[in-house]
């Protein structure tokens, strides 16, 4: 039987923190209306059913900053979890690029781990190419210029049963295999075949694992669909 579990964010704050994540989702501009009402239905509805979302609209960092920006901890977290929501494609994108980099500045948290992040920046549109190329650090002869990235988001932890829910139906259990993720015959996103070579792919299977045991042993919930 499921445990209520007493969640350090409120109501208000995990309405912005999903329409945060979800923002970072169709930050490729991938989705048309109608998936873009799918995905926040399946929020809604599946996710977390509890909340009562007047209206889904992708956020501004200026509101993420409002109701998350108070606690440097809480504004970090979300921004790790960002973060896993840009790489759980396999590509990180220039335009995800913009949005966390807005993000970062709204909560008024330092962009370390954007620049090693941004070893893997890629552009999804040819005229983004150059920038996509300015914006990638010079490595300087560095063996692992994407350390300081693996340590900050092996930091995240998941407090929060929705938050738990959408990472594990954002970040799938296994993709050997290009592959597209599709809820209720609806496709929410397209994973290429390069995932497994993904560079942060071990910190996107380790957070999905978190939060698979977090709603199994802290929630008493049944994981076995999402498995």
């Amino acid at each position: 039987m499921p445990v209520v579990t007493e969640s350090p964010y409120t109501q208000e704050q995990i309405k912005v923190w999903l329409r945060g994540l979800l923002t970072l989702a169709w930050a490729d501009g991938n989705f048309d209306d109608d998936e873009k009402a799918l995905i926040a239905a399946i929020t809604e509805e599946e996710l977390a059913p509890e909340l009562d979302f007047e209206h889904f609209e992708p956020v501004t960092p200026a509101e993420v900053a409002q109701l998350l920006g108070d606690d440097p901890h809480v504004a970090e977290n979300f921004l790790r979890m960002a973060v896993m929501v840009a790489l759980a494609d396999g590509v990180y994108s220039v335009e995800e690029d913009n949005q966390l980099q807005a993000l970062c500045e709204a909560l008024n948290l330092q962009d370390t781990c954007l620049t090693s992040v941004r070893s893997t920046l890629y552009s999804l549109k040819p005229e983004n190419a150059a920038v996509a190329a300015g914006l990638r650090p010079p490595t300087n002869g560095k063996i692992d210029p994407l350390k300081p990235a693996r340590e900050w988001l092996d930091q995240l932890d998941v407090h929060d049963p929705r938050l738990a829910r959408f990472v594990c139906k954002l970040i799938p259990s296994q993709c050997p295999f290009e592959r597209d993720v599709v809820l209720f015959k609806k496709k929410l996103m397209h994973i290429p075949p390069m995932c497994k070579i993904n560079p942060l792919y071990d910190q996107l299977v380790g957070l999905r694992f978190r939060a698979l045991s977090y709603l199994a042993d802290d929630c008493g919930e049944d994981v076995t669909a999402l498995l």
